[in-house]
């Protein structure tokens, strides 16, 4: 993200999901017509042949519109994070983030050459140990799902394959020799997560077969997908939920496995160094759930067969970006209103699980001192870092928790909420809808609904482009009793904007007829049922019921219905009383505070907190961590604020010497699979520029430290003596690298290396980083260098 601090980061982000009243003087308009009596498709199960469903727990289930657990709808979070990109000591607490931001399933690929190190030996050690993985999942509530490829991609060498299988077979096909190999890896991977299937108590639920699969051709295409679903019951994987990835022409059998789909706001593979056209993620579906280019490998110019399924799968998404990854020739950052408002669009176009890719970031290990990344070198189409994977996730390679994260939650806990009654509800469309992507003055709009309820989705922001105003605003949906035109008073929709706001929605027996806030989540306490919204304009909030409900703030009486404009407050509960007495209680929340909301168990409650801490649930209560500031403030809703100095050490500047001078860097060559700009051979950084330091050796005595680096360059490294520790392509942002996984080689010199920037470099970078290169033919320059402790405090 842009370099600035995370409460900077989150304001503008709120300010950006918001619109802004109607000035009186403004010239009143005819509301947006939609009409949302057509019925969805009839609802069928058992046409899909997926594993067994039914365990100790419980019971998943899939139709052709949404999934199921214990016969409700249920509409989940999923999250990818790779065990083997980050280490095992750290795993549970980044599962518990995990959790923490609302998601319920956690997907990892098993990368093949991530385990298989030489020839025939299979390490399932340290960081490569699934079963302690999935079991950590099992224990903290978290679901699994299984990505075992054998061709994962992931910005890995060969896509994951080793390369000794990719010399000595026909990698992605029946050939004998190929499928061989994939037994004796699957076999291997299933000897470790035997016991742990959903049918025997365990939490895997999922298996993804393959990825981005769209060769064709003997032993290729559907065939191929049905060898490797036969050799997965043939070992054992028996789960609810088979999966392929949907997009880019994608083959497979139709009714073995269901296409799961995806949507990035950048293509970092993509060959263009200038700005990307406005990207259709930033559009609702209506007609097609696949998205344009998401960086297959391969390329296939057929039909795909997930659009022509449709009316037999449901809508599942694996692979929206929780962020892009940084590579070599294409450095794009994202903002978090340009990963938040494209998730918006996703749900409102039907999205019936919620996957991410990545939510975690990590670090691709070394074997023997090989890197494993993928390179154009060795026949990938993009370059990437050896070692760094940040992917700018939810949750960074280092476990820090980005400003996108805040952004994203709130979707998250209303998902988890509410999912039940989205997941049924059918997608329609506005009668006026943009011409295409690159239309930026029609209004973004649709509504899921089913009967009288619903949520009508908006989305106003499109990533690097502005958008039009759209003043006066006001919509009528058309449902089966008739037509609900709201909110009463009609608004300006800005620029940026994003949201979603309830019609005819249920409140514990309560009716509300439409809110002009976004519904986030439900809690209890010894008083019943709290209801929490977000606003979504500035100014107060329009809440409708029906007539005769009584409000404890003031109202007015129009349109048949007692409407509340409602400033919101945090320390103000709003009580509703039914005309028959049901009473429940709203409490509203202006943007910030939504973007500064946790939601977790504390004991044998759901409780929310708000604080701009990164927050964690454990067993012993919530646990509060932020970097740099000694105050911490909170409040468990519904309840006062707290707040409590912590001592700890202070962010300190690292004193650093040039031990080298960059030479020439040398011209960047085009050419490549990609034939565009590659990333240097290794011979090239003899050019670069050296810096040496040495942290404290007791920097992460307190709790973790951050190293912050400003530098201006082509690629840095960062060494301990010949062995790196982590490498950075420079896209604009302050490189910061989590110490405590460091600690034994902390107070010993290390020495940043930076490969000199060509003003000629034939690369993408966002605006706000070419503003800071200086003058001249290249640049390899460090500015500084500082230590930013983590502190943390329960409440």
């Amino acid at each position: 993200m842009p370099e600035f601090d995370r409460r900077t980061a989150l304001t503008a982000t709120g300010l950006a999901a918001m619109g802004a009243a109607l000035p009186a003087r403004a010239a009143a308009q005819a509301p947006l017509p939609l009409d949302a009596r057509k019925p969805g498709l009839p609802l069928k199960s058992g046409h899909l042949h997926m594993g067994t469903g039914t365990g100790p727990h419980g019971t998943f289930g899939i139709t052709n519109r949404y999934l199921t657990r214990n016969d409700a709808p249920w509409l989940p979070v999923m999250g990818e994070f790779h065990f083997t990109r980050f280490p095992c000591t750290y795993w549970e607490e980044e599962l518990l983030k995990m959790k923490a931001a609302g998601v319920t399933i956690v997907a990892s690929y098993i990368l093949w050459n991530h385990v298989e190190l030489s020839p025939g030996r299979i390490d399932w050690s340290g960081d490569r140990d699934i079963r302690r993985f999935v079991t950590l999942c099992q224990n903290h509530g978290l679901l699994f799902f299984l990505r075992p490829g054998p061709w994962g991609h992931a910005e890995a060498r060969f896509g994951g394959i080793p390369d000794w299988i990719v010399a000595g077979t026909r990698p992605r096909s029946n050939d004998p020799a190929y499928m061989v190999e994939v037994e004796r890896f699957w076999r291997s991977l299933h000897d470790q997560v035997r016991g742990l299937f959903w049918k025997d108590g365990g939490p895997i639920l999922g298996m993804q077969i393959e990825n981005e699969y769209n060769l064709d051709g003997p032993g290729q295409g559907r065939a191929h997908i049905a060898a490797l679903k036969s050799l997965a019951l043939k070992l054992g994987y028996d789960v609810p939920l088979y999966t392929v990835t949907g997009w880019d022409q994608t083959l497979y059998p139709k009714g073995e496995v269901v296409p799961v789909h995806g949507g990035y706001p950048d293509e970092p593979w993509s060959a263009k160094t200038t700005k990307l056209p406005p990207k259709e993620n930033y559009l609702f579906r209506f007609d097609s759930r696949v998205s344009g280019d998401l960086g297959a490998q391969t390329r296939n110019n057929r039909r795909g067969d997930a659009d022509d399924d449709m009316d037999d799968t449901p809508f599942l998404g694996a692979e929206y970006g929780g962020g892009v990854p940084v590579m070599y020739r294409r450095r794009p950052l994202l903002a978090p209103a340009d990963v938040a408002a494209a998730l918006t669009t996703q749900v409102g176009s039907g999205v019936n699980l919620l996957g991410y890719y990545m939510f975690h970031g990590g670090a691709n290990p070394l074997a023997a001192g090989r890197s494993l990344e993928e390179t154009q070198r060795s026949g990938g189409y993009n370059d990437c870092p050896m070692i760094g994977y940040d992917f700018q996730a939810p949750i960074g390679q280092y476990g820090e928790v980005n400003a996108v994260n805040a952004a994203l939650r709130p979707l998250h806990y209303f998902l988890g909420a509410y999912g039940d009654r989205l997941a049924p509800m059918t997608v329609h469309a506005p009668t006026i809808q943009p011409g295409d992507k690159d239309d930026l003055k029609t209004l973004r709009w649709s509504v899921r609904a089913a009967g009288g309820s619903g949520f009508l989705f908006v989305n106003n922001h499109v990533r690097q482009y502005a958008t039009a105003a759209h003043t006066a605003t006001r919509f009528t949906v058309t449902l089966p009793n008739g037509a609900l035109t709201f909110p009463s008073r009609a608004v300006t929709i800005a620029p940026g904007a994003y949201f979603f706001w309830p019609f005819g929605m249920d409140l514990d027996g309560v009716a509300l007829d439409w809110a002009t806030a976004q519904p986030v989540t439900r809690i209890t306490d010894a008083d019943g049922p709290i209801h929490i919204f977000a606003a979504t304009l500035p100014g107060p909030v329009e809440l409708a019921f029906p007539a005769g409900t009584g409000l404890s703030a003031p109202a007015r009486s129009e349109q048949g219905r007692v409407i509340a404009d409602v400033a919101p407050a945090a320390d103000r509960l709003l009580t509703v009383t039914a005309p028959d007495g049901r009473r429940v209680r709203i409490l509203l929340l202006d943007q910030a505070s939504a973007q500064q909301l946790w939601v977790g168990d504390m004991g044998e409650q759901r409780r929310a907190i708000v604080t701009a801490a990164d927050t964690l649930f454990t067993p012993q209560g919530p646990l509060l961590r932020q970097r740099g500031a000694a105050r911490f403030d909170w409040r468990i809703l519904p309840g006062p604020p707290a707040s409590a100095m912590v001592k700890g050490p202070t962010p300190s500047a690292i004193r650093f010497t040039q031990s080298r001078a960059a030479g020439k860097a040398p011209p960047i060559v085009v050419g490549g699979p990609a034939k565009a700009a590659m990333q240097p051979l290794p011979e090239a950084h003899r050019a670069a520029a050296a810096f040496t330091f040495t942290l404290p050796a007791d920097a992460v005595e307190s709790g973790d430290a951050f190293l912050e680096i400003d530098w201006r360059g082509d690629i840095g490294r960062l060494f301990d003596g010949t062995t790196m520790l982590d490498d950075a392509y420079w896209d604009g942002r302050v490189w910061r690298i989590g110490l405590k996984r460091f600690a034994d080689r902390l107070g010993r010199p290390w020495t940043l290396t930076i490969l000199p920037l060509r003003a000629d470099a034939p690369i993408y970078l966002d605006d706000m980083a070419r503003a800071k290169l200086p003058p001249g033919d290249q640049v390899a320059s460090l500015l500084a260098l500082r230590i930013i402790p983590e502190l943390e405090h329960r409440p």
